[in-house]
Formats: C-alpha cells, structure tokens, sequence
C-alpha cells in the first residue's frame, strides 16, 4: 500500500540517485537496502519503496515508520484491492478491464486503486436493490398478448378451421397460405392461435 501524500521511488531511481548502475546497485547494495527498507508491496515483481524511508537510509538515518492509520486516499494494489474485495486479484484486473472499477493509476508498473474506490465498490456491489426481475413469491403479472393478438388473419384462420373440421392443421395451412399468401408455417400458428380464442 503507498500511503496518502507519500511520494514513492523505485530502484532505478535510486540507483540514479546513488550514482551507480542499476545493475551495480542490485548486485551491490540492494541486498542491504531490502533488510532495511520495506517494499510498498511485499511480493511483487516491482519494487517501490517509499522516498522519506528510502532517502533515510542512504543517508545513514534512521529509517522513519509508515502511518500506521489507514486513509481513504491509500494507494492499493490489485492483491490488496482483492482482499477487501474478497476476490482474486484477477478478479480486480478483470473489473478494471471492464469498467466494474476504474482502470486506477500506474506507479512504477503497478497498477493502484485508491482505497475508498475499492471500498465503495465493496459496499454497493451491482445488481443490489431495486430491478432484476421478479422476486420469489411474488404473483407473476399479465403475460404478454401473442404476437397475432388483433390481427385479421385469426378471423381467416377461425372459419377455416370451423369450415375444415377434423382435416390436419398443416393441410388448411397450405390452402390459406396458397389462397392469402404467406408462409404454411405462419397460418399454421394462426391456426394454432385460433384454436385457443
């Protein structure tokens, strides 16, 4: 977690600072520096430090501690942001990708979400409240008319079927299709629809 308001270096920095190569500085005086100087981000692949902790020490001086309170503007990374969560953190790179969250800031190559983002997200997750269909228990409403409510071909379709009682649907369809135009399978629902009125 980067702190609120606290600037932050990385090694290439430092190593800059120093006045070495970066791969001088790894193989030199990284090793020292780590036992010292906690990462930001214990575990990943990018090293980030804090400035105040990281100036500290190569300056001989004691290294100063982090706040130790958390602050809604924290800077979290994706495992961090997951734990609040209660997720993975692909399951947070993947919101980000998809607009669930915001796609949050790079750092030095990590990607960081501030912390009352997370938390927001955390307490009003979507798909909460109001919408989302009908609620177990409750009467299900008028079902929606069939899609030849009102049309003229049902009273066609009714005195074809009181005039060819007992024939097969699919032979009057074929005649009122043949006689009207349209498909045999359209009159055959028409029928179908007749039947039910």
């Amino acid at each position: 977690m980067i702190p609120e308001g606290r600037p932050v270096i990385n090694e290439a920095d430092i190593a800059q600072r120093v006045g070495v190569p970066l791969a001088t500085w790894r193989r030199r005086d990284a090793p020292a520096f780590r036992q010292q100087v906690p990462s930001l981000f214990p575990g990943s692949r990018f090293l980030i430090y804090d400035l105040e902790q990281a100036t500290a020490h190569l300056q001989g001086e004691p290294v100063p501690p982090l706040p130790a309170e958390e602050s809604p503007d924290d800077q979290l990374n994706d495992k961090e942001a997951a734990g609040i969560l209660g997720v993975d953190p692909g399951t947070v790179r993947a919101y980000a990708g998809q607009g669930y969250l915001s796609r949050g800031e790079t750092v030095y190559g990590t990607r960081v979400w501030r912390r009352h983002e997370i938390e927001r997200r955390r307490d009003n997750p979507p798909g909460q409240g109001k919408g989302g269909g009908r609620r177990a228990g409750e009467p299900q409403g008028p079902r929606k008319a069939h899609a030849y409510a009102g049309d003229p071909r049902l009273r066609t379709a009714s005195d074809a079927l009181a005039a060819g009682e007992g024939a097969p649907i699919g032979r009057i369809a074929a005649g009122l299709a043949q006689e009207h135009g349209g498909s045999p399978r359209t009159w055959e629902r028409l029928l179908n629809q007749a039947r039910q009125i």
